[in-house]
């Protein structure tokens, strides 16, 4: 296999690795501090933009008159609520242990998180419905720019966050990189379609572009983990609770659509989640140390996800 057939094959843990040893790389050397400082700042600036440049590629392609509400969408999202309640018992049970604390809230800062505004892209490659999918993608962040500001000040008392302020700030977030693309996409296949089909004409845009995403998304991972203060300890037993969740949403949402139907699509609504927010979120409003249970779960869940479009290559040849 020559290495453009093996980089087209294994994307996401290419990218991976990239913006790992990439950050890795900066970190180690001193002479790159300056420089470093620089890039850093410009990722932070264009980071939505690359965001919302993904979404947008895939509106482009969404019929949307076939974004209508499913079955399964409400049993992912109740799977979800029974998740988020159990997770913020148990935090409630360790109040006293802040080491036990700050694992289970990095569990949750996972579960509560929206779907991944990516997931329409993995999901269309690996033979699931894109328009139930992205309807589902609004759906989740509503209801986790609900979950959230309701969950997070109960956890942290002290953190001064009040529910409207915390939603407002949620909800903003979400606009720009979820529903500004929606809009426009929709605005360019009624009234700019001659771009809207060059957009639609590129092979795997919306994919690429979210690769590039990822990459930058696991620097900043690798950036927490290592700044991090918690023990190495606490870190293992993180990063093995992130690896375990993702498999148990994984199986939870492909079981809610073998019972209500499209179980691909099911199975990557549960499992697959916007992590960068979820990072934004706990590092913002819970121990900054939670963060980190995000981090993991962004590289387990791509990992997961380069596995499935193997698989699926593999029986489509």
């Amino acid at each position: 296999m020559n290495i453009k057939q093996f980089l087209k094959d294994w994307t996401l843990p290419c990218a991976i690795a990239a913006g790992s040893l990439i950050y890795l790389v900066f970190y180690w050397v001193p002479q790159l501090d300056a420089a470093g400082n620089t890039l850093g700042s410009i990722i932070d600036t264009i980071f939505p933009m690359m965001v919302f440049c993904t979404l947008f590629s895939t509106f482009c392609r969404v019929d949307f008159h076939q974004m209508r509400p499913h079955r399964w969408q409400f049993g992912v999202l109740l799977a979800q609520l029974v998740l988020v309640a159990l997770n913020v018992w148990i935090i409630f049970c360790v109040e006293g242990n802040l080491w036990q604390k700050i694992l289970w809230e990095s569990v949750l800062t996972c579960i509560i998180g929206p779907a991944a505004t990516a997931a329409p892209v993995v999901t269309a490659k690996i033979g699931g419905n894109i328009n139930t999918m992205t309807a589902f993608v609004v759906l989740s962040s509503f209801a986790s720019a609900l979950m959230i500001p309701a969950v997070f000040p109960l956890l942290e008392r002290g953190a001064g966050l009040d529910f409207w302020s915390a939603f407002l700030i949620i909800l903003q977030k979400l606009a720009v990189v979820l529903i500004a693309p929606l809009v426009l996409g929709w605005f360019m296949q009624h009234y700019a379609k001659r771009i809207c089909a060059w957009i639609v004409s590129i092979p795997d845009l919306s994919f690429y572009l979210w690769a590039v995403q990822l990459s930058v998304t696991s620097g900043v991972t690798v950036r927490n983990i290592v700044h991090s203060e918690a023990g190495l300890s606490l870190l293992l037993m993180i990063a093995i609770l992130s690896l375990g969740l993702c498999f148990v949403l994984f199986l939870i949402g492909r079981s809610v659509g073998r019972h209500l139907g499209e179980e691909i699509n099911s199975g990557q609504a549960s499992f697959q989640k916007n992590t960068a927010l979820s990072i934004w979120v706990a590092y913002t409003y819970l121990n900054p140390m939670a963060s980190v249970g995000a981090g993991c779960y962004v590289l387990w869940q791509n990992i997961v996800n380069s596995i499935e479009l193997w698989e699926f290559r593999r029986k489509s040849q």
